[in-house]
Formats: structure tokens, sequence, C-alpha cells
């Protein structure tokens, strides 16, 4: 269940080691190679004892046929099933020691991702649109919503805790218009087809986008059972296809969804403990792709065209980034990150992420194709981007979008799905 299988990385342990220390990860390899070791000694001693068992029970047999004492050969057998019971159970043990290290072991990063150790080094691609001239103090978006009316923050914590939003009236209405917005942009203008996943999944299908077991303290479990939150769209859509093989012309598949998002942010205390950006529950617009090996950073380079064309549309400045390795999520191989810029703070915040995990999660989940003509089968790529966090482009709008006198304009795009609204005043 992991991209990097043991044959391979003893076969490239150079490379692979060099790849994850790029990244900042530290994986036990001496415990690895060990265990491996040991479990190859375990299988040639198993496989002889088995051999030895076999020739001796013929034997055995022969023994008996002709009437000879066989009890001394039996005991000799017994005492060799007894070590290859003994062997059995120290091969599951080491086999467990392989899976375990595996399992923690994150994807190799693409040739082309810079190397770097935080996100100090993710170098800008490209910055778009031209930064609003405010005559006036920018005020943050948390500020804005309170005095409008639509959000409440104070409410929301006494219905549930920090960190949980309260949508009132027009605020209410541009959330759920930009869930409506960025489906549609999705579907009717880039060919995805809309899903509607459930919001609850269980460990298998978290382990195999790569959540589990490393990420597990962000995660939000259902007391008493294997059930959990889902943090992102992009667990239960990509899991719609795990253990299915797929056929070549089926490919690429192009696969939006709505969702909510539930994340526990361990790790983050202190951090934006205000306004919208890190909540323990918001709104996301998912994009995940399965396509050929062959295709995938073609594909990539779309999924991060058709995430940017929220925000063009929405006429919110932005800028593209490259995540270095030391930087890079999990299971991805290469990661672009779309940040919006948020006038009040003076500084771009992340709203997207546009990953190719090559084959990463399919090993993982088993997810597979077929090719025309031709026996066997090939793991896909899986792709994923947020197309947008809506709660982010919600609080973007309000703080690029303010005016002197307190009101935010309703960007021309969204106006259709808020009955025409201009702008939300007081």
């Amino acid at each position: 269940m992991n991209m990097l299988g043991i044959k391979f990385v003893r076969q490239n342990l150079t490379n692979v080691k060099k790849a994850i220390e790029n990244r900042g990860d530290h994986i036990d390899w001496e415990a690895l190679i060990n265990a491996d070791d040991n479990r190859k000694n375990i299988l040639l001693e198993i496989e002889a004892l088995r051999h030895k068992r076999n020739v001796v029970s013929d034997q055995i047999a022969e023994m008996k046929k002709k009437g000879e004492a066989a009890a001394e050969a039996v005991a000799e057998m017994r005492e060799v099933s007894g070590r290859i019971k003994t062997l059995d159970s120290t091969l599951s043990e080491n086999d467990a020691i392989i899976q375990t290290i595996l399992m923690q072991i994150p994807n190799m990063p693409h040739e082309s991702v810079p190397i770097g150790q935080d996100e100090n080094d993710n170098p800008v691609i490209r910055t778009v649109g031209a930064l609003p001239d405010m005559p006036f103090e920018p005020k943050a978006h948390w500020d804005i919503g309170e005095l409008l009316g639509i959000l409440d923050f104070k409410r929301a914590a006494r219905i549930t805790g920090a960190r949980f939003p309260l949508y009132l009236g027009q605020g209410a209405l541009m959330e759920r218009a930009l869930i409506n917005f960025m489906l549609d942009l999705h579907v009717n203008h880039h060919g995805y087809l809309e899903i509607l996943p459930p919001f609850i999944v269980n460990r298998n299908s978290l382990t195999h986008t790569g959540q589990l077991p490393k990420f597990e303290a962000d995660l939000f479990k259902l007391e008493g059972t294997d059930y959990y939150l889902i943090p992102t769209a992009e667990v239960p859509v990509t899991n719609i296809h795990h253990s299915e093989i797929l056929q070549e012309d089926d490919l690429p598949l192009y696969y939006t969804a709505y969702t909510p998002c539930f994340r526990s942010e361990a790790g983050s205390h202190g951090k934006d403990t205000r306004g919208l950006i890190r909540q323990h529950q918001f709104n996301k617009v998912e994009l995940v792709k399965f396509t050929k090996p062959e295709n995938s950073y073609d594909e990539l380079e779309q999924l991060l065209q058709n995430a940017e064309e929220v925000l063009q549309r929405l006429g919110l400045p932005y800028r593209v980034i490259t995540l270095c390795t030391g930087d890079l999520g999990f299971s991805s191989a290469k990661t672009y990150d779309i940040e919006v810029w948020m006038p009040a703070q003076g500084v771009y915040r992340e709203i997207s992420s546009c990953s190719n995990f090559e084959d990463f999660q399919a090993r993982r989940g088993n997810i597979r194709f077929r090719r025309n003509g031709r026996k066997g089968t090939e793991y896909v790529h899986t792709l994923n981007g947020s197309g947008l966090a809506v709660g982010r482009t919600f609080a973007a709008i309000l703080e690029n979008c303010q005016q002197g006198d307190g009101s935010v304009v309703v960007p021309e795009a969204l106006r259709p799905y808020m009955r025409d609204m201009e702008s939300i005043s007081l």
C-alpha cells in the first residue's frame, strides 16, 4: 500500500534517501534494511524446512508402508513443524516493521521541484492582477463581516467553540453563491463531473490518500467507530475508484465536489486565530483527476489554470508559487500553491494547492488501468486541487472589494448567484 515498495527502496536506496532528505523527513533506514534482510533469511530457512518436511514425510509414509519404525523421523518432523511455526511468527513481525516504516515514507519529489527547507524557499511563478488602490486603511475581513452583520464569530464560539464560523443573511448567501459559481464553472466550462460524496470516511480511505497513519492528529475521529470527518473532498472522491481497474478509454476522469471540511489544525496554535483563514470547519470545492502517467504533468498545468480562473473571474489579485521539497505535502510529487492578496494584512495567503501525486495514492488504493490491446495493468496517476477554498475566497472578496463607506462590492461574476446584488452594505 505504498508507492515506495521495499523492492524499489532497496534497488534505489541512495536516490530514495537523498530525495527524502531533501524533503526534511527522517526515516529509520537501518531498521527497514535489517527487517528486510531478516525477512529474506527467514523465507530461505522456511523454504528449506518445508522442502525437508515434504521429503521426510514421503520417507515416513514409505517406512510405515514397509512396517519399519518411524518414530524418530516423526519426532524430527514435529520439531521442523514447530520451527516453521516460530519462523512464520517472526516473519510476520518483520513484515509489520517493514510495512510500518514504508507507510511513513513520503512521495518522491519530481525532478522539477526546487530544493529548499520551508515556505521561504518557494519560488513565485507568476503574479496576476493589480492590487486594489485604497485611499483608506483597509479593514480585516472579520471586522468587515461583523460590521455588516454577515459574520458572527462570538455566537459561533458559544455554539461550538473557537475557529468555527457563523454566516448570516447576505453572508450565508454569498458563501452559497461562491459554491454554486465554482461548481458551475468547473462543470460547464472545464468538463468536470459533479460529485456529492459522503462527508465521513473510514480508515482505509484516509490511508489510501496519505492522511493516515502519519497525520491522525489533524483529523476528527468519531468516537467508538472507524469513521472520520473528511479533511478534504480529495479523500472520498479519490477513493471512488479504489481497488478498481479502469480502461484506457475511461481516462482522464475529472471530478469536482463541494463538501464541508473538518480539521483539528493540530500544531497551528496561535496562527490565524481570527477570521476565516484557519477554521476547524470550512467549505471547499475540490478538483480531482485520474490520468495516464504520461499525461499527468500536462494535466497538472491544466488543473492549475482551472483553479486560477475562479480568481480571474472574480477579479481577485493572486500569485502562483511552486512548493519546494521541504514544504511539499506528504503524498505529493509536485505542488503549485495559489495565494490570494489580502489587503488588511498586506500579504498573499494560500487559497488553493494543486498537486500531482503520480502513482503514490493509486498504489496505496490499488487504482489501476488497462491499456487497449495490452495485457496487464498499470497504476493511474491522481491529481487534486482546491477550486477553491470557499471561506478564504469569501474573506478575499470582503478585503479586496471593500469601499470607504464600509460596503463591499459584489464581483460581477457572482451577481447572478446573489439575486443580482451589486453590493453588501449597512
